[in-house]
């Protein structure tokens, strides 16, 4: 690397050296009192100059009288002014350089905050005490920042093993079927084994592209226009009627209208990904699952999706983490059938989806068993 790159990538090194904040603020305090002190000693000796400038005498005349002149008084008063000054300035100098190494202490704790975790470290927090004022909120403000940075980087940390692991395990699915074909191959059933290397690429095909669109939510703004969440809830019921049959689950959907405005490809996914959802991770048998739209009840001014399914019962601490990728909870497995796989990402892409859509969603256990989830989106 040259030294220009170093310095452009550094722009700190080409900042002239100047004062520092506490040398700055000591010396503002010291000119402030040096100032005051002077406007004080001026009113003085103007005051002093209408003093009579005739010799004082006593009243008794055998008294001598020693008393000064006009002009003997001001020259004192000058030559006082100037010890009082200096005396005033150097008081002024330590008292300003204490008084504002005091005031500037919190921000030494905060640079030194932020050369942590510029190092990588976001652990650490400044907590700093004291009655609230203008330190005490950036204090806490920059470690809600730290606080959020270090969840998202963990966040990030789970995403990019787990998604490693999901995208490793088809291919090491793929590699130990090929090489126990190739140990035998006449003893292999090759229809079979076709069926299966399609599964198995199809699901690295599933959640590659699950990836990638979860990657594009973040950065690409969907395009909107008016819709009723009623016909796309209905699309996605249609989408999914075979696999709830196949399943035995019984499917009770009330859409009334439900107008909105969004982007109909990504909603119609996250009602197909909430009902995968619901049908996935429902019971055994005899499951069953409940779909509404309509107008908020909460909030007059949203429209919601509603879907509630039947299942064990679940953690309200749990439920509030379903939302990450590729999530393997206790009663959120899938089956082990092919209808009832799943990747772990439906649920992340429907959060996703919500935020660009300036909605909110919301999920709670049902006191039965199974799961709630209410998609609020903004009305038309």
């Amino acid at each position: 690397m040259s030294a220009d790159t170093g310095a452009a990538r550094h722009p700190r090194g080409n900042r002239p050296r100047r004062l520092t904040a506490r040398m700055r603020l000591t010396l503002s305090y010291t000119l402030f009192a040096v100032i005051a002190g002077t406007l004080c000693l001026t009113v003085v000796y103007v005051g002093m100059r209408y003093i009579p400038n005739y010799p004082l005498v006593s009243s008794n005349p055998r008294y001598r009288s020693d008393a000064p002149s006009r002009y003997e008084i001001l020259q004192s008063l000058l030559t006082a002014s100037g010890y009082a000054l200096a005396v005033l300035t150097a008081v002024g100098m330590i008292g300003g350089w204490l008084i504002a190494g005091r005031v500037l202490r919190p921000l030494q704790d905060l640079t030194d905050a932020a050369h942590r975790a510029a190092s990588g470290s976001l652990e650490h927090r400044i907590a700093l005490t004291g009655p609230r004022d203008e330190f005490t909120d950036l204090s806490d403000a920059f470690d809600e920042m730290l606080e959020r940075l270090q969840r998202s980087f963990d966040a990030q940390q789970r995403f990019a093993a787990n998604a490693s692991h999901e995208l490793r395990t088809p291919l090491s699915i793929t590699r130990t079927m090929l090489q126990v074909a190739a140990a035998d191959p006449a003893g292999q059933d090759w229809t079979r084994l076709l069926t299966r290397l399609q599964d198995t690429n199809q699901r690295g095909i599933e959640i590659s592209e699950a990836l990638l669109q979860l990657a594009d939510l973040g950065h690409t703004p969907p395009e909107l226009e008016s819709l009723d969440l009623a016909d796309t809830t209905r699309d996605a019921l249609a989408a999914v009627r075979d696999e709830a049959a196949a399943l035995g689950i019984t499917v009770t959907a009330d859409c009334r209208p439900a107008p909105a405005t969004g982007n109909p490809v990504l909603l119609r996914q996250t009602a197909v990904n909430l009902l995968h959802n619901a049908l996935r991770h429902n019971l055994p048998a005899g499951g069953s699952v409940t779909v509404t739209t309509g107008a908020d009840p909460a909030r007059p001014d949203r429209v919601l999706l509603a879907v509630a399914n039947t299942g064990s019962r679940l953690d309200p601490k749990t439920v509030a983490t379903f939302t990450e990728p590729f999530l393997r909870g206790r009663g959120r497995i899938a089956e082990a059938g092919s209808t009832r796989r799943g990747h772990g990402l439906g649920l992340a892409i429907v959060a996703a989806i919500t935020d660009n859509h300036h909605g909110e969603l919301r999920l709670a256990p049902a006191p039965a068993g199974g799961l709630h989830v209410e998609l609020a989106l903004p009305a038309r």
